[in-house]
């Protein structure tokens, strides 16, 4: 790697850990669909003038229109509601279904915002863009770009305590965006931040996808419970128990399933390890002493 401060990950796709990660995570074949079919128009562009001809028998004006897309998606909510694993996920199996040789996925490291020396924040995210760009080269490769805690790089430039530095940092990456649309959907980027008020009005807007990711219902940590704990012989109502314990209350939120698999889960083994078996009492005993985390504001 070129500057190894920039990216906190470099990793040619697809990858079997990757594929593993998506099954971890609930729901991820609805969402995948869903964004991938809006994906579709940005990766395969140039197969939509095929398709036109195919079934119109011209190229409409409204595929010249679809040209003017932005490859970025934001994807946003709560801390903890598989944002960045989903995003990861995505690529990963964007770049195993459509056998796209030579895929790369990039993540932006935080470090990208620099010392605080003037100048540096932006020089850093042009240094990123231009490694993804070389990294791919001239042919037939791919780079998805996945830029985590999108709102310490992409904060609206209107807030009252935005820096001069924010600012450049913020124009920088806008101009950025702007530049990868010459690529034609051989790079895309996926900008994940738990503020979405918070991002600069132009980054929203052009973003092709805004997805959101919400805490758990009560059927999806059922789910969950139900895959992670299904060998420990629990009820359905010792299940139904643990659906309610992590549940939205009129104080407090639901919890998200981070809380849950890395918060909820090891707290109630660390209870019981190493002189005790582990039971459903363990994971209400660390359900007392824990909360969910908080929501974000925007």
């Amino acid at each position: 790697m070129s500057n190894p401060s920039v990216f906190e990950l470099k990793t040619n796709l697809p990858t079997a850990q990757l594929d593993l990660q998506a099954q971890k995570l609930l729901g991820f074949e609805a969402r995948y669909l869903r964004v991938k079919k809006r994906l579709q128009l940005i990766l395969q562009a140039n197969e939509l003038e095929r398709w036109s001809q195919t079934h119109h028998k011209k190229q409409l004006s409204v595929i010249g229109l679809l040209n003017d897309q932005y490859p970025l998606a934001i994807f946003y909510g709560d801390v903890g509601t598989g944002k960045t694993a989903t995003a990861e996920a995505i690529a990963n199996r964007l770049a195993r279904d459509a056998k796209i040789e030579d895929a790369i996925l990039f993540k932006l490291s935080n470090k990208v915002r620099g010392t605080g020396k003037v100048g540096e924040m932006g020089t850093l995210i042009t240094q990123a863009f231009e490694d993804i760009t070389r990294s791919i080269g001239p042919g037939k490769g791919r780079g998805f770009l996945i830029i985590d805690e999108g709102d310490s790089l992409g904060a609206s430039r209107s807030q009252d305590h935005s820096h001069h530095e924010d600012k450049v940092g913020v124009n920088t990456l806008i101009q950025s965006i702007d530049n990868i649309r010459k690529h034609g959907g051989r790079i895309f980027a996926i900008l994940c931040t738990n503020r979405l008020a918070a991002l600069d009005a132009a980054i929203i807007r052009r973003a092709s996808i805004v997805e959101e990711f919400v805490r758990p219902t009560d059927e999806e940590r059922k789910e969950l419970f139900t895959k992670d704990l299904g060998d420990m012989g629990f009820s359905a109502t010792e299940i139904n128990r643990l659906i309610q314990s992590t549940a939205a209350t009129e104080t407090k939120p639901a919890w998200t399933y981070s809380d849950i698999r890395t918060r909820l889960y090891p707290a109630a083994v660390s209870l019981a390890f190493p002189d005790s078996p582990l039971t459903i009492e363990h994971f209400h005993q660390a359900l007392a002493e824990l909360e969910p985390s908080p929501v974000m504001a925007g």
